[in-house]
């Protein structure tokens, strides 16, 4: 039985990762408690050689208490250099865990219009990590084992525990009173500065249209009034952090001159050493330094908990539910059973009912007026979005369920804006895999663009990107197109190829599909063009996403009243008439 990523699969996800991260700080925290054991080395030390050392002056005594105190330090910096290292290793096995199911998630947002959102969390994943290495994650182990210098400063004398008992008590207060300051203002700073970045990052994505009809003077004051609001916020939590961080520093070193002053009188009373003086007032500053650390430290708290927030949503949110484990290449048909689909969100269905049959060496023109939801349907036919209702099955599997892997091996995919991705030509082609140099070549002369690939600076091996080579319009499609013929898949979608080629990649992308037919394929072609149609077998006719008519191209267009046929268009019909009304969805 094949499993599948749901929900609860990334529930159990996300606990193993809490579970095991919480087992590290418990490692770390034993840890710290001998750590901390270990820091009273140098108080003790000085106790000992200003009370029994300088009095008896014994060189003996001396050397031993140096020989302890050394052994003592070395054990606490290999054990501080173990700790660095657990959270190292929490921090890296974190990432490692969380990387590929974040990644994952972030493609189903994308998809979803949330790839702004998406991309945050992938940086609030290193975030985390970033946290987690870093040293304020440390501190409520610090904290933890404070009752440790409490208990040694009580043993010197009562008033020392009292006076670093209140002064520890004023500490938590004030990280309190931080916490309600700062907490909701910095959660707020933090949505606003992630709202920000959606905008801009979506705004981005359009330079073009923003550069040619000046819209950006009215985009940057958008942008700078939002990026106002945030630093406002962001700024009246940090100022409210600070303030408080510097009282609880002036409050500390105030308790050590309590501390000192205390033990100076407890010196002229007779009551402790002066030794003692001196180690409590040691004692006392590493008793108060975590929670001092921990107000100073505070915001980090605050982000990289929103951070983890947002992680956690995300994976709860957005991991589809597919299944895992690879199924092999199927020679089936393709079956769409009363499909369904609205979008998130909204009630009223882009498609209803469709139901069609596509078999093996079929080629299918899907053809409407704009808005009909032939895009959408091409999105659903290769397991991009899931059904509302109904289903597409090829072979009796699923398409939305199958596994992405296995079921990239059998579709070839050309959406209408055709995307090449940061790497070379031969790489984009060969999906980003290990390429086939024989399965590259194979695909480009299918689509025609071997020889203008060969034209180019470095050929196959060319960059593309943002600091690749620069292509047309319908060189990046006929270089998707190639990518979509890629490997022979057995079922390939073309959501308007031919929309920036000319004439001669237009019966290039003719030939490539007589091609694929001739090889068992089944090609589902969505085209605003008409001539392009004149290759399909079957026309599937959507109206207002219904079908309206479905059956071999012949019988389709021989439906339609001559007189409605353009007469320049040779086969033209409805398939004319329809084009003609528009393209897109």
């Amino acid at each position: 039985m094949k499993q599948t990523a749901s929900r609860p699969a990334a529930a159990d996800l996300i606990h193993g990762g809490q579970k095991a991260f919480f087992l590290g700080l418990l490692y770390a925290g034993v840890l710290s408690g001998v750590i901390n054991l270990l820091q009273l080395t140098v108080p003790l030390f000085m106790l000992q050689v200003h009370d029994r050392v300088v009095n008896s002056q014994s060189l003996d005594t001396l050397v031993m208490l140096i020989i302890i105190a050394a052994v003592a330090l070395v054990l606490f910096g290999v054990l501080d250099f173990v700790r660095a290292l657990t959270f190292q290793v929490m921090g890296s096995a974190l990432l490692r865990k969380l990387n590929l199911p974040v990644l994952q998630a972030a493609v189903s947002a994308s998809l979803g219009r949330s790839g702004a959102r998406a991309s945050q969390a992938i940086r609030d994943l290193n975030d985390i990590r970033s946290f987690i290495t870093g040293s304020a994650i440390g501190v409520p182990l610090e904290a933890i084992w404070c009752p440790i210098f409490l208990a040694v400063l009580f043993a010197l004398h009562p008033i020392y525990g009292l006076v670093a008992l209140v002064s520890a008590t004023i500490l938590v207060v004030l990280s309190l009173v931080s916490d309600l300051l700062t907490r909701r203002t910095l959660k707020r700073a933090n949505e606003a500065a992630v709202d920000s970045l959606s905008e801009i990052s979506a705004s981005l994505r359009h330079a073009e249209a923003i550069e040619a009809m000046g819209m950006l003077p009215a985009l940057a004051r958008r942008w700078r009034a939002a990026q106002m609001r945030t630093l406002d916020l962001l700024d009246m939590g940090t100022r409210r952090g600070r303030a408080i961080a510097s009282i609880t520093r002036s409050c500390r070193y105030m308790m050590q001159i309590a501390a000192l002053s205390a033990g100076a009188m407890l010196v002229i009373e007779q009551e402790v050493s002066p030794g003692s003086m001196v180690a409590a007032s040691i004692i006392m500053g590493r008793l108060l330094l975590p929670f001092d650390t921990m107000v100073d430290g505070w915001r980090q708290w605050v982000f990289a908990l929103a951070a983890w927030r947002r992680v956690r949503d995300l994976l709860e949110n957005q991991t589809p539910a597919r299944e895992t484990k690879p199924t092999p290449r199927t020679e089936g048909e393709l079956i769409v059973d009363r499909l369904v689909f609205a979008p998130p969100g909204s009630d009223i269905p882009v498609l209803k009912g469709v139901s069609f049959a596509l078999s093996p060496g079929e080629v299918l023109g899907i053809v409407g007026p704009s808005a009909a939801g032939k895009s959408t349907l091409a999105r659903l036919m290769v397991g991009v979005l899931k059904p509302t209702a109904g289903g597409i099955y090829l072979d009796g599997h699923s398409v939305y369920l199958w596994e992405r892997g296995s079921f990239g091996d059998m579709v070839g995919y050309l959406p209408q804006s055709v995307s090449l991705l940061d790497g070379t030509i031969r790489e984009n082609i060969a999906r980003m895999r290990e390429a086939d140099p024989r399965l590259v070549l194979e695909a480009a002369r299918l689509a025609g663009v071997h020889e203008m690939i060969g034209r180019l600076p470095l050929g196959y091996d060319t960059q593309l990107g943002e600091a690749g080579q620069v292509l047309s319009g319908g060189q990046r499609q006929r270089i998707g197109l190639a990518r979509a013929l890629y490997g022979n898949p057995r079922l390939i979608v073309l959501d308007e190829p031919n929309a920036n080629l000319d004439a001669e990649g237009e019966q290039a992308l003719m030939r490539a599909i007589d091609s694929a037919r001739a090889g068992g394929a089944m090609v589902a072609l969505i085209a605003h063009r008409p001539s392009i149609m004149q290759i399909a077998d079957k026309l599937l006719v959507l109206q207002d996403g219904r079908v309206s008519q479905f059956g071999p191209r012949t019988a389709v267009v021989g439906t339609i009243d001559p007189g409605e046929r353009p007469a320049a268009v040779a086969g033209g019909g409805r398939v004319a008439v329809l084009a003609r009304e528009g393209r897109g969805k």
